[in-house]
């Protein structure tokens, strides 16, 4: 294990472990918060469990709070290491560096500092496209992979046209305007919020998030750097267009799970994932829309316990043998 993490202050305030509402009974005897310094960008990540590492990688607008009721009983048989995206929550906010091959990167390191050379990963939304980008990029360190609820990486499957139907618009109106790459946009959401994010969490289908969640997310998104860092992913998606462009000449090898919400992408996430990767297996959640870690977690669990065992189990043998 790396002392990298060593002589940084602890993480505290509502970003961290300690400030987040309403969490699951006995999440903090099992998960605390830790800053890690990776060559440069010191990175925020809640880590706990027991067993091999399993990477968290959450979507937009969230942080590593979205994992929180799949956390405690992941980490019955996984480390879990939940980490806040560069310009998210209290990771650094540098000014560049937000294509998926650099936040890619960012992972890798983190994990390097932590002394995991090999992992699972799970990524949702935002996180699929960087999660996509880390199995692409970094085959050798990546056992499977969980992509959650987006019809594939920008340039895999072929991209939606500009004017599309009314009700698709409404759900993907985010990305053009997000990527603007000025201030006007940061302009028009400051000191609104709960308007321009509540539209987002209540457009992409499912029941309604709890009133304390939206709250929390509404506030970690009002700090102007977050604001900022969290378009920062969308104003570099033509240089992910370029990266996926040559990434996808390279179909992944190891095991995929696509996880879509009924309401919401359902098995589009799995098409979407066909040209890019050999084994792409499909799990449509029930009743859940874009939000499935937090809409569903009981059957998101059972279906991320199911593709993970393989991992799982390799992992205890390898230890074993090795031992």
């Amino acid at each position: 294990m790396s002392s990298s993490h060593t002589s940084v202050p602890t993480p505290e305030g509502p970003g961290s472990v300690s400030g987040a509402p309403n969490l699951p009974a006995g999440f903090t005897d099992t998960f605390t918060s830790r800053y890690i310094d990776t060559g440069g960008l010191r990175q925020h990540a809640v880590i706990g469990g027991d067993g091999p590492p399993l990477l968290l990688v959450h979507g937009w607008p969230e942080n590593w709070y979205a994992w929180r009721l799949l956390m405690p009983a992941l980490a019955r048989d996984f480390e879990i290491i939940a980490v806040d995206q560069r310009g998210i929550g209290l990771s650094d906010k540098p000014s560049d560096g937000y294509d998926t091959g650099t936040l890619a990167g960012d992972l890798v390191a983190l994990m390097d500092a932590l002394g995991h050379e090999r992992f699972a990963v799970v990524g949702h939304d935002t996180g699929l496209i960087i999660s996509y980008a880390l199995a692409a990029d970094h085959r050798d360190r990546v056992d499977r992979v969980v992509l959650a609820e987006v019809p594939g990486p920008p340039g895999v499957a072929p991209s939606p046209p500009l004017f599309v139907p009314e009700p698709i618009n409404n759900r993907l109106w985010h990305i053009p305007f997000n990527r603007v790459n000025d201030d006007l946009t940061e302009q028009l959401v400051r000191g609104r919020e709960d308007i321009f994010y509540g539209y987002e969490f209540a457009i992409q289908g499912g029941k309604k998030l709890p009133d304390y969640a939206l709250r929390y997310y509404f506030s970690l998104f009002s700090d102007p750097d977050v604001l900022r860092g969290s378009f920062g992913i969308y104003r570099a998606w033509d240089t992910t267009l370029a990266q996926n462009e040559q990434r996808k000449s390279r179909p992944l090898t190891m095991p995929v799970l696509a996880i879509g919400g009924a309401e919401s992408w359902g098995e589009q996430v799995g098409n979407g994932m066909t040209p890019a990767a050999d084994d792409v297996q499909t799990v449509v959640i029930p009743g859940a829309g874009h939000w499935v870690a937090e809409q569903a977690p009981e059957e998101v669990l059972a279906a991320l316990t199911e593709f993970l065992a393989p991992y799982r189990d390799g992992s205890a043998a390898a230890h074993t043998a090795g031992g």
